[in-house]
C-alpha cells in the first residue's frame, strides 16, 4: 500500500517579515548588502523543512510569494490595501534573494502576477483535497482560514499550533466555509476591506449563523432585531458585496506549475552551501555541512547576482 500524498505549501511572503522582524540587521561584510532577512528565512525554512520531515514526511512542497503589491483586487476596489507603507528600504533588495535562497534549497518558488500568494496556496489546496490528498499549509494568516477543511489544514509555527474546523470555528464563530461572509461584513481594516461599519467579527458571525449565509442576511435584513444593526446592514450592502469579492480566495489560478512538480526532492546542499558562503551566511552554511560531510562542494562565483 502506497503512503498517501501530502502537500506542504509555505507562505513565503508571511515567512519573509516574519524573518525580517525577528532578527537584528545583518550586512554582508563585503559590500554592505542587507542580509537579516535572508539568514532569518533561511534558517526557518532550513529548521522547517528538518521538523516536517519527521513529522508528517510530505510528498509534494512549495514555497509561494506574492508578486507585486497590485492584483485584480485593485480592479474591483482601488482602495484595496492601499493603506500599506513601503516596505522597509533595507528589506526591498532581499525580496529577490530569498526566492533566489529557495530555489537554492531545491524547491520551487512560485508567483503569479496579478495574484496574492493566497490565491495561489487556495488554487494547489483544492486541486489537492479534489485528489484526496492531504495538505499542510504554513500560515498565521486569518484569510487562508476559509479553505480548511479535514484534509486542509494550517500550521501556525510561530504558536506550534495546528489550525482545523474547530480551531476557525473558535477563531470566526462560523464553520470555514462562511468565514468569507463573516469577513465581509465585519470588513478589514489592515486590508482596507470596507465591510459594514461597526460589526465585528463577533455580530457578523452571529448574523450569519442566525439569517444561514450572507445573502439571505442582505435579502431579509429588514427581519434584524436591532434597528442601527438593521440600518448599517441597508445602508452598506454594496460596501458588503464588494468586501465578500476581495476576501474570497481564487481557486482556479492558471498558469502555475501542476501539482506533479511540486515533487519534494532532498535539499540540494551542493547549491545551497556555495549560496549561503556567497552571502556570507557563515552559521548556517557551517551547520549544513556538518550534517552533510561527504558532500563536494564547489564553489561557484554568484557575487553579480546579488548586486
Amino acid at each position: 500500500m502506497t503512503q498517501k500524498n501530502h502537500l506542504f505549501l509555505v507562505d513565503g511572503s508571511g515567512y519573509i517579515f516574519r524573518a525580517y522582524y525577528a532578527l537584528p540587521p545583518l550586512y554582508r561584510k563585503s559590500d554592505g548588502l542587507p542580509t537579516g532577512a535572508v539568514n532569518g528565512f533561511c534558517n526557518m525554512l532550513y529548521k522547517l523543512i528538518e521538523d516536517t520531515d519527521k513529522k508528517i514526511s510530505p510528498s509534494h512542497i512549495a514555497v509561494i510569494f506574492d508578486s507585486a503589491r497590485k492584483t485584480f483586487r485593485n480592479d474591483i476596489y482601488k482602495e484595496y490595501k492601499a493603506n500599506r507603507g513601503n516596505p522597509p528600504e533595507d528589506l526591498i533588495p532581499q525580496f529577490k534573494i530569498i526566492k533566489d535562497a529557495v530555489k537554492a534549497f531545491g524547491i520551487p518558488s512560485i508567483e503569479l502576477s496579478g495574484f496574492e500568494a493566497d490565491d495561489i496556496i487556495a488554487t494547489y489546496a483544492s486541486l489537492a483535497e479534489n485528489r484526496k490528498w492531504d495538505v499542510s499549509i504554513v500560515s498565521s494568516d486569518k484569510d487562508l482560514m476559509q479553505i480548511v477543511s479535514n484534509q486542509v489544514k494550517l500550521i501556525d509555527t510561530m504558536k506550534n499550533k495546528v489550525i482545523g474546523p474547530s480551531e476557525v470555528i473558535e477563531k470566526f464563530g462560523v464553520t470555514p466555509e462562511y468565514v468569507i461572509d463573516v469577513q465581509a461584513l465585519a470588513g478589514d481594516s489592515s486590508d482596507n476591506v470596507p465591510g459594514a461599519p461597526g460589526i465585528g467579527i463577533k455580530t457578523a458571525a452571529q448574523l450569519i449563523n442566525d439569517f444561514g449565509n450572507l445573502e439571505s442576511l442582505l435579502d431579509n435584513c429588514d427581519n434584524v432585531k436591532q434597528q442601527k444593526r438593521r440600518e448599517t446592514i441597508k445602508d452598506n450592502k454594496k460596501n458588503i458585496l464588494i468586501s465578500k469579492e476581495l476576501v474570497t480566495l481564487r481557486k482556479d489560478v492558471k498558469d502555475i506549475p501542476g501539482l506533479n512538480d511540486l515533487v519534494k526532492k532532498d535539499i540540494s546542499v551542493q547549491n545551497l552551501i556555495p549560496f549561503l558562503d556567497e552571502l556570507e551566511l557563515k552559521k548556517l552554511s557551517e551547520r549544513i555541512r556538518k550534517k552533510n560531510p561527504n558532500v563536494k562542494i564547489i564553489k561557484k562565483s554568484l557575487t553579480k547576482k546579488f548586486r
